[in-house]
């Protein structure tokens, strides 16, 4: 990786991308899809976040098996409750949970998960207490909920990107 090609992977990827999508092997086609897999790279090079790797991948699958689960059963519950609930049955609130993760990576990953999450939604970090601010589509046990994220995903995530495990 240098400044003339930051990402070649990523080059060559796009490049692949843009002649499949462009169903052509013409020259014009070539050479526009080389500019601007030469392009998009050097102009997202400065957005790339150093420093975070993977330390327990084998933590990072049951992470995601345990996180598609949950997906799937906050879908189905989610459309129960569209369906067959009244309004005023519905119990939305914003929670607060106390985070222990630091790792920019880690929290974006979490970020993904919550929001891919049916009835759930990040709202932010708060800055002064580092708590995530989020909102729960119908809320029972706020407790379940700040155990659930903090055991299920945060512990995995401090695991995989920060190598402790609490």
């Amino acid at each position: 990786m240098n400044k003339l090609l930051p990402s070649p992977l990523l080059s060559v990827s796009l490049i692949l991308v843009w002649l499949l999508l462009n169903q052509s092997l013409a020259l014009s086609q070539l050479l526009l899809g080389g500019l601007l897999a030469w392009v998009i790279p050097m102009y997202c090079a400065p957005l790339a976040i150093k420093g975070s790797r993977i330390r327990k991948p084998w933590v990072l699958f049951r992470l995601l098996a345990w996180s598609a689960t949950e997906i799937v059963r906050s879908c189905i519950n989610v459309s129960r409750i569209i369906l067959f609930r009244r309004q005023h049955q519905l119990n939305s609130q914003f929670i607060r949970v106390p985070l222990h993760l630091r790792d920019v990576t880690g929290l974006a990953v979490l970020s993904c998960i919550i929001n891919s999450t049916p009835g759930t939604v990040w709202v932010e970090i708060l800055p002064d207490t580092h708590e995530l601010s989020l909102h729960v589509f119908d809320l029972h046990d706020e407790a379940w909920w700040i155990d659930t994220i903090k055991q299920r995903y945060e512990q995995p995530l401090i695991e995989i990107f920060e190598g402790a495990s609490q």
